[in-house]
């Protein structure tokens, strides 16, 4: 479970259930210290259901307890008679039946994190090997933690490049829009000028006409190469209205069902748009469809991006770098990307982007990208 990247909370759960059941104790539970005052119960498991504290309860550091001689000391701790001790969580233990405890700590980048523990009915129940028996435990939810950890750094670190390479791309499109669009425009009013002060049908409107209308294209092509890097609208007034505007340029007829995006990160808004893009560019120029469907629905925690086409399927992503770009784009935020192509079935794809903060403990890491064509 530890080499298979689970999920912290099922791999506490299991880890508190082989510990338990390895050495016959009534329970174990796992706990994260918050400070020296709380400590949070992030694991647990008890046999004949035998009452414990439940996942997510706090409970006290103090006294004389395994749980505050541990923080103090850093090192395995035991108490073979909770009888002989006087606090609020030693009375809590005695209510659930615990006489005795051994607990050993969790470390994580050479900070104490939290500790395990195991717990009897009996007092004096534990021999000497106990901790160290505890400890090797300990240590495979250190590994765990650390991986973790990593994980979720690389999660925030690819979140950031994405997010700083698409503020360039903002920045490229204001520069192209202030700077050397402007400069076509003006020089096409002026041309128009020059055009409409000259007798017509001369050769010389003839050449300035022939003038204008290249410029005309060459600003109409920066235009299009503007909204490829990021398309204005997007900033200003949201994904809805910049998917909107995709949708009346397409050749082929598209039907929008959008939720409200507005409160989406611009981040994944951005992402969002750029998966929709290169599915209606695919549909449009190489399946040869003769409709799109494209639906965005937002609930708790992610986006869902879907697009589907009616064209002839069998798209291949190795082939092309448009869907490989998506899936490092939708991994990069920590989503999942599924594309089904079956040959004339048309083609789905769908991504899911997670809206929570990059590098957040409930992200998870590494787009799954799935692939279903023939």
């Amino acid at each position: 479970m530890v080499a298979g990247c689970t999920q912290a909370p099922a791999l506490f759960g299991q880890v508190c259930q082989e510990l338990g059941e390895l050495l016959s104790v009534k329970t174990t539970d796992m706990i994260r210290y918050e400070d020296e005052h709380f400590a949070t119960v992030v694991g647990s498991w008890t046999g004949n259901d035998t009452p414990s504290f439940p996942v997510g309860e706090r409970v006290p550091v103090e006294g004389e307890s395994v749980t505050s001689k541990l923080y103090r000391s850093g090192h395995p701790e035991r108490v073979d008679d909770y009888d002989a001790v006087e606090s609020e969580l030693a009375e809590r233990l005695r209510e659930f039946g615990i006489r005795s405890v051994v607990g050993a700590p969790i470390y994580v980048a050479g900070r104490l994190w939290g500790a395990l523990m195991v717990s009897s009915e009996r007092a004096h129940s534990f021999p000497a090997e106990t901790e160290v028996r505890i400890s090797s435990f300990a240590e495979l939810v250190t590994a765990a933690l650390a991986d973790v950890d990593a994980r979720e750094q690389l999660a925030a670190s690819r979140a950031r490049i994405v997010e700083a390479a698409d503020a360039a791309r903002r920045r490229i499109e204001r520069d192209l829009h202030d700077g050397a669009q402007q400069r076509l425009v003006s020089l096409a009013l002026s041309l128009r000028r020059l055009e409409s002060s000259l007798e017509p049908n001369s050769a010389a409107t003839h050449e300035l006409s022939v003038a204008r209308a290249e410029l005309d294209a060459a600003l109409e092509e920066l235009r299009e190469l503007a909204r490829g890097i990021h398309p204005s609208i997007l900033t200003d007034r949201g994904l809805e209205a910049a998917l909107a505007a995709v949708a009346g340029r397409s050749t082929v007829p598209v039907e929008l069902d959008l939720d409200s995006c507005a409160k989406l990160p611009i981040s994944v808004q951005t992402t969002a748009y750029f998966v929709v893009v290169e599915a209606l560019t695919n549909a449009s120029k190489h399946a040869h469809s003769d409709r799109i469907e494209v639906r965005v629905a937002v609930g708790e925690g992610h986006a869902m991006v879907e697009v589907r086409d009616d064209g002839s399927g069998g798209v291949d992503p190795a082939r092309g770098s448009g869907l490989r770009g998506l899936a490092d784009r939708v991994s990069a935020l920590g989503g999942t990307l599924e594309i089904e192509s079956r040959v004339g079935a048309g083609t789905q794809i769908r991504a899911q982007i997670p809206v929570t903060a990059p590098g957040e403990p409930s992200r998870e890491t590494g787009a799954q990208v799935r692939y279903a064509h023939a």
